[in-house]
């Protein structure tokens, strides 16, 4: 087991962080205790690694699809300079682990820490390697949960692959989750997630839950179809399946034990063991004695009780066959009353969708009829458009030619006006001197046919032209 002192604890105190973690199967025992390690601000670069350090360092948050043979192989170059390797899990990381490490000497681990700190687990992943110097290891104990065997609760001496002793001079050795030591070199070739002494996984699986209330107590979970629901004494949503689906056999999960709603009563033949896991036959009786077969026959002849076995073995797969029969013939009438139903839901729906179609395509007859005569309204009201803009601008034409007429005519009419008027001022020009002539005196009369000249203007289209009026005496 990794552990260290922490002497100056006082002095480390301001430059280090504590990880509370635990290890051990949680249904056998459970270890926990806490590690001290330096912060990632101490160790900024490789050329300034913290002092005082140890060959002690730990990969912080591992994700839980590696593999122990995931890492191994990660860190293959280093494995012939690992002494120790142990997995935990640290409190509040759920989906991830880490892994303490101790190394042959300190050169080996500053190399480790330079090669490895920051760097991806993989290229397709983001994931990267978060390696940490160890101060310390504190373990403050154990809780046992389920009494174990003296074979498992001691540490084995030996691999459980190889058999051959754990000698940590020789060869590294790696500590699992559930406290089972191996060599690095026979555990990396096991490719499965779980322990190969007792099979506890280090992924647990996600915690069930009713689908329709939620809850996470009494589950069962139907072996047909996976409905997980709550028992009769919560909500009672599993045997409600059972009477909406008839599938009549369903698993409890914390005691892993299969009842059969049908015949009223459990018909499970394997339980899994709280101890270590595995699954187990269910104990029985024998019908003669509460205490097995020894007031019967039964035990004094071994072909017979070979027999008696052979007979019991198949008694079971004589029932678990007509079973089976029995359920499959159930689960196929309520498979073909649902597919009856889901026929018949399929020609009304179809019924309807014939009919809804007929009734849209009734809908756009007629609106394609109005559309037809919408567009023979417009194109009857675009030639009547045309039409008005083309005598739009033929009056427009003759309304110019008119106006300018006028506007001749009223020049025409200007231009007489004017010269009637001039004419009219003759004429009273003329008038005016034969009034003045008449109204002389006969002493101022002229002698000797003397002529008066009057200079007379007139206008006419011609012009103005002067005349001479000769005044005879007498």
């Amino acid at each position: 087991m990794i552990s260290a002192d922490l002497s100056d604890s006082s002095a480390a105190s301001n430059v280090t962080q504590a990880f509370p973690f635990s290890s051990g199967n949680p249904r056998i025992e459970e270890t926990r205790g806490v590690m001290h390690l330096y912060r990632e601000d101490v160790t900024p670069t490789s050329s300034e690694l913290p002092v005082g350090r140890k060959p002690l360092v730990c990969v912080l948050g591992v994700p839980n699809h590696m593999t122990y043979a995931d890492f191994c192989q990660f860190c293959g170059s280093f494995i012939q300079h690992i002494l120790e390797m142990r997995i935990v899990r640290n409190d509040g990381m759920e989906d991830r682990y880490s892994i303490l490490i101790r190394f042959d000497d300190q050169n080996s681990t500053d190399t480790f820490y330079n090669h490895f700190n920051g760097r991806r687990f993989s290229s397709l992943e983001v994931e990267a390697c978060r390696v940490l110097f160890t101060v310390d290891v504190q373990y403050t104990g154990s809780i046992e949960h389920a009494q174990t065997s003296p074979a498992s609760s001691t540490e084995q001496p030996t691999c459980p692959v190889c058999l051959e002793r754990l000698d940590q001079d020789m060869s590294g050795i790696l500590t699992t989750i559930c406290n089972h030591s191996f060599h690095c070199s026979c555990i990396s070739k096991w490719t499965d997630s779980s322990c190969p002494v007792c099979r506890f996984s280090q992924q647990q699986p996600e915690k069930s839950i009713c689908i329709v209330c939620q809850t996470s107590e009494n589950l069962w979970i139907c072996v047909i179809c996976g409905f997980v629901g709550c028992g009769r004494y919560r909500e009672g949503h599993a045997i409600r399946h059972w009477k909406e689906t008839e599938h009549c056999y369903s698993l409890e999960l914390e005691t892993q034990r299969v009842w059969d709603y049908a015949g009223d009563n459990y018909v499970h033949r394997l339980i899994q063991s709280k101890t270590d896991g595995k699954l187990v036959e269910l104990n029985h009786h024998c019908a003669h004695a509460d205490d097995g077969c020894g007031s019967c026959d039964c035990s004094g002849d071994p072909g017979f009780t070979e027999a008696l076995l052979n007979s019991k073995v198949e008694a079971i797969v004589n029932e678990y066959n007509d079973l089976l029969t029995t359920q499959l013939e159930n689960q196929k009438i309520y498979f073909e009353s649902l597919l009856e139903e889901v026929e018949e839901e399929t020609e009304r729906e179809i019924s309807k969708a014939v009919e809804k179609a007929l009734s849209q395509n009734q809908k756009l007859q007629k609106m394609q009829v109005k559309l037809n005569k919408c567009i023979e309204e417009k194109k009857f009201l675009d030639d009547i458009n045309d039409n008005l803009l083309r005598n739009q601008e033929i009056w427009e034409s003759k309304i110019v030619e008119i106006e300018e007429r006028e506007k001749k005519a009223l020049r025409r009419k200007d231009d007489k006006i004017r010269n009637l008027e001039e004419q009219l001022r003759d004429l009273m020009v003329c008038f005016e001197g034969g009034n003045t002539v008449e109204q002389l005196p006969a002493s101022n009369e002229l002698e000797d046919n003397s002529v008066l000249p009057l200079q007379i203007e007139s206008s006419s289209r011609n012009g103005t032209k002067g005349t001479t009026r000769r005044t005879n005496r007498g």
